[in-house]
């Protein structure tokens, strides 16, 4: 048996350089009862960064999988998070720790909304999917999905103390639904083109929309009793349909919808700005509105209150008196002056906000003493802070803070380790930044010109950067200052390289040369130290656009990249051709030659990576490397293995001496621009168009290549599975309600073990009933057989009892999709394992809770089976005294709780729980207001 190559795994170690992804609102969040305002939300890719704003610093990361998030919601009490991912994934997170234990499953294509009720008992969601779906978060467990719109869901709101919800989408559609009857009654046409955004006003009485347009319009909704009369004349009866001028339109449900609410447009408020509007959002008590559309100006506006409303109303009122007896001063008579309120004296501009970049979304907070705190993520990867103080007559923002050390304006185009593994050089279009590998803290930053190459001058305190301008910029690190551009090319430097022996670099650039330098101190006027500076020593012209320049490493070759799709190949002491590489249908944008100079691998643009041979210039092999353009490629140190980056989110690891595809790291979302790898070879770092740098780390675990691909077999083909065909519900019909949940691989993975268990539950009663018919025919006892080694394991417990373990280790929100896929062969056994758990009390909630969906999704054929209508009547019988039996225990226990609390109360004179922080709230208003009218007085 032959050796076999041993490859050891990188895997991802940190995420870095982000500061805030585009696809994920901020969010307002609080941590540990801390300051209200201070730390804020927002996704970094597939996590969640917890930044405080005053230091400037992350606080907390919430790990995900490997999907982007699209979506954050903070709960009411401030202990949660709700995270929604780009494959429909929903996972709640706890502030205190980081941890995640709740997630949900119900979506097909990414998360754009998610709203807590008043309570943060239920959430809802909204999707690209067009579905919305309400989750019960107590209980883990998707209560209904709602269907009707036909595009993405912007946003979804539910209605305090009224079991409503009100949802917009992209189809210029708002609709109201009824969650008692899970319907859509209201169904509002008042836009002519998409939903962007939408906010509750006035304790709920007013709904404001946002749209494509520089309009926000208002809705006054005014609520009714159901079931009974209004008193109001009807009106034509058919569906409510609202159009522009908001008069309603015929539709078949008129009468159904004057039960509940009734909405009217109320009118308009033009923004300044002339695009769509991208987020709008409120404070907590709906007293200021701000929104802001595709460009850098945030729109302020406040809510006044009923009497402030009252008094600019007797204000205009007396001013419209007094015009009108100006103008009629002849006459005697006082003519009657009638002042119509418009929405605009009850909603007024409070100011604009100009931000230094374009405003991708935006969150605000309301703090004591009329604080209103806004903060904004830019499309820059930057977040700025500001303050406003709305109790004054004309307010101006100030700004508080602004994070942008933690990361690039634009992306990095180049990156490049030191010579000791420790730092990490990473160049965009304004700024190169320095980064200490171990603790991911910028150690420097400095401002550039557009970097497309750079390297560490040996000694490594200095860097060169080769620009787009074609100018070659040379930095100290020590003192973080520029020390030289020196104008190296006439067109945009694409590629540099230090030369083996460490003495120069060499260059390419698009204005058709190769041009060589050499390290030199010299020696400025007045200045007693000697600076590095670069020069030139020999050009070398060619026909065609330089992309990428590299010497061997025993420095007697040259490799140059043209953009006529070959490399040439030239000797570096006389600089005549030696060979041409030509084969890429597509310009190569970057090569690298292995440390015994014997290999050359290219990458080129047709997605294709060549391995050549630098003795005569034979293609070895031929490899489809990525789905897109291959942008870098670089090998590892003293090997003949080699990293690979594409356009297609990917970066590959490849054996040029086997041509074989080693490993596949994924976890960019965009476009990957550029790697580099450490000099040891441990290390791997990349940058993405996501904004985001990635550090991977050399394991100690080997990879075995048929096992990679048997894995890659098997997430594809759970891949499969999870996009399969919907599971039919028997009975149920295509309506505006269905389950909440969706198939995956996990719900099919939870019905497999059921089954499992179900079948050794089988065997074991065989088992037993052969062995009872054993001992009858033998006329005495026997040895009882040996149970099986899995009810061993878990410590000899009945096979009854451990099927009921395996239903209550089924997650709870995938328990309903797995009871759907089980075969109804299974579910006579489990309904007589269900009568014997309720008898004995065990897990009656869950019981009931499986009972009643199996009933009802196989209510045909349990109803049609003679054989189960004995089982179903004592469930009928057994389950509604039990659940009669644990309500009234819970009841006398409420009710012993609150007797207690009354009885402390009474004796110690304390508040408990909300009355209590209600009246510690008032005491301290109230000490407030003393202490500031003594001082007056004083």
């Amino acid at each position: 048996m032959g050796l076999t190559k041993q490859y050891l795994r990188y895997a991802a170690s940190a995420v870095f350089g982000v500061i805030g992804s585009q696809k994920a609102n901020i969010a307002y969040v609080t941590l540990r009862g801390g300051e209200k305002g201070r730390y804020v939300a927002v996704g970094a890719c597939e996590h969640v960064f917890i930044w405080d704003i005053r230091k400037g610093e992350k606080i907390l990361i919430l790990k995900g999988n490997k999907h982007e998030v699209t979506h954050l919601c903070a709960s009411p009490d401030g202990v949660h998070i709700a995270v929604g991912y780009e494959d429909g994934a929903v996972r709640v997170f706890s502030l205190m720790d980081g941890e995640s234990n709740v997630s949900f499953s119900g979506h097909k294509s990414a998360v754009t909304v998610l709203h807590y009720d008043s309570l943060g008992a239920r959430l809802v969601t909204g999707s690209r999917d067009t579905d919305v779906i309400v989750w019960d978060v107590i209980n883990e467990c998707g209560l209904y999905r709602l269907k009707g719109h036909k595009d993405a869901i912007t946003q979804a709101l539910f209605l305090q103390d009224r079991n409503l919800l009100v949802t917009s989408s992209k189809d210029s559609f708002v609709k109201w639904w009824d969650l008692d009857t899970q319907h859509c009654f209201k169904t509002m046409v008042g836009h002519r083109s998409e939903v962007w955004g939408m906010v509750l006003l006035n304790q709920q009485s007013r709904l404001l929309t946002g749209s494509a347009d520089s309009e926000l319009r208002a809705w006054d909704i005014n609520y009714l009793d159901k079931g009974k009369e209004t008193g109001e004349p009807k009106e034509k009866k058919g569906k409510s349909l609202l159009n522009d001028d908001g008069d309603e339109e015929e539709g078949p449900d008129e009468e159904l919808e004057e039960r509940i609410l009734s909405c009217q447009k109320a009118g308009s408020l033009l923004r300044e700005a002339r695009d769509r509007v991208v987020s709008m959002t409120t404070d907590a008590k709906a007293k200021i509105i701000a929104c802001h559309g595709t460009d850098s100006v945030l729109e302020v506006f406040t809510v006044l209150a009923e009497d402030e409303v009252q008094r600019r109303m007797a204000k205009k009122l007396k001013k419209a008196k007094k015009k009108a007896q100006a103008q009629d001063s002849v006459e005697k008579e006082v003519p009657d002056v009638v002042v119509e309120k418009t929405l605009g004296d009850e909603i007024l501009r409070l100011t604009t906000i100009k931000a230094s970049s374009k405003i991708r979304w935006m969150d605000c907070v309301l703090c004591a003493g009329g604080e209103l705190r806004l903060v904004l993520l830019l499309q820059n990867n930057t977040v700025e802070a500001y303050n406003l103080r709305t109790g004054v007559k004309t307010p101006t923002p100030a700004k508080t803070a602004r994070l942008t050390l933690g990361g690039h304006r634009t992306d990095a185009r180049t990156l490049a380790f030191s010579s000791d593994n420790i730092a990490v050089l990473s160049a965009s279009g304004d700024t190169v930044k320095i980064w200490n590998r171990s603790t991911l803290q910028v150690i420097r930053t400095m401002e550039c010109e557009y970097a497309l190459c750079s390297l560490f001058v040996p000694g490594d305190r200095q860097i060169i950067l080769g620009t787009k301008s074609g100018g070659l910029q040379i930095f100290d690190l020590a003192t973080g200052s520029l020390l030289e551009t020196v104008a190296a090319h006439n067109g945009a430097l694409y590629s540099l390289c230090l030369s083996p022996d460490q003495r120069g670099i060499v260059t390419g650039a698009a204005d058709k040369t190769v041009k060589f330098w050499e390290f030199e101190l010299i020696k400025d006027e007045g200045s007693a130290q000697k600076r590095l500076t670069l020069n030139h020593t020999r050009t070398l012209q060619l026909e065609e656009d330089v992309l990428c320049v590299k010497y061997s490493p025993n420095q007697r070759l040259l490799a140059v990249s043209l953009l006529d799709c070959t490399v040439k190949i030239f000797y570096t002491d006389t600089l005549k051709f030696f060979l041409s590489l030509y084969g890429h249908k597509l310009p190569v944008l970057c090569l690298d030659i292995s440390h015994d100079s014997s290999l050359i691998a290219t990458g080129s643009a047709d997605k294709n990576v060549k391995i050549w041979g630098l003795d005569f210039g034979d293609c070895h092999r031929s490899l489809f490397a990525h789905d897109d353009s291959v942008m870098f490629l670089q090998f590892v140190p003293k090997t003949h293995l080699f990293f690979t980056a594409g356009k297609d989110k990917k970066i590959k690891q490849w054996d040029a001496d086997k041509f074989q595809l080693i490993q596949t790291l994924e976890g960019h979302h965009r476009e990957v621009w550029c790697l580099a790898v450490s000099p040891n070879g441990d290390h791997l770092v990349s940058s993405s168009h996501d904004k985001s740098l990635r550090l991977w780390e050399r394991t100690r675990e080997p990879i075995i290549l048929d096992e990679e691909r048997e894995m890659e077999r098997e997430a594809e083909f759970e891949q499969e599975v999870a996009k399969g065909e919907e599971t039919v519900v028997p009975g149920e019909t295509k309506g505006e309600a269905a389950l909440a949940g969706k198939k995956t691989i996990e719900t099919v993975k939870a019905a497999e073990r059921i089954m499992e268990a179900l079948e050794l539950y089988r065997d074991e009663n065989r088992k037993m009933e052969e062995h009872k018919y054993a001992c009858e025919s033998a006329g005495k006892q026997l040895a009882l057989p040996k149970p099986n080694p899995i009810l061993v394991a878990l410590g000899n417990v009945s096979p009854s009892r451990y099927v009921l373990d395996v239903i209550r280790k089924v997650r709870s929100s995938e328990l309903e999709e797995s009871l759907l896929v089980l075969p109804f062969p299974y579910v006579p056994e489990l309904l007589s394992l269900f009568n014997s758990y309720i008898q004995d009390g065990l897990e009656v909630e869950l019981v009931c809770r499986c009972l009643l969906f199996l009933v009802r999704i196989h209510f045909g054929q349990i109803s049609s089976n003679q054989m189960l209508l004995t089982a179903i009547d004592g469930l009928r019988t057994n389950t509604i005294s039990r659940v009669r039996q644990i309500r009234d225990v819970m009841g006398f226990n409420s009710a012993g709780l609150q007797f207690l609390q009354r009885e402390i109360e009474s004796k110690e004179d304390v508040m408990f729980f909300a009355d209590a922080t209600g009246r510690l709230g008032e005491k301290k208003r109230k000490r407030k207001k003393r202490e500031r009218a003594i001082l007056a007085i004083a």
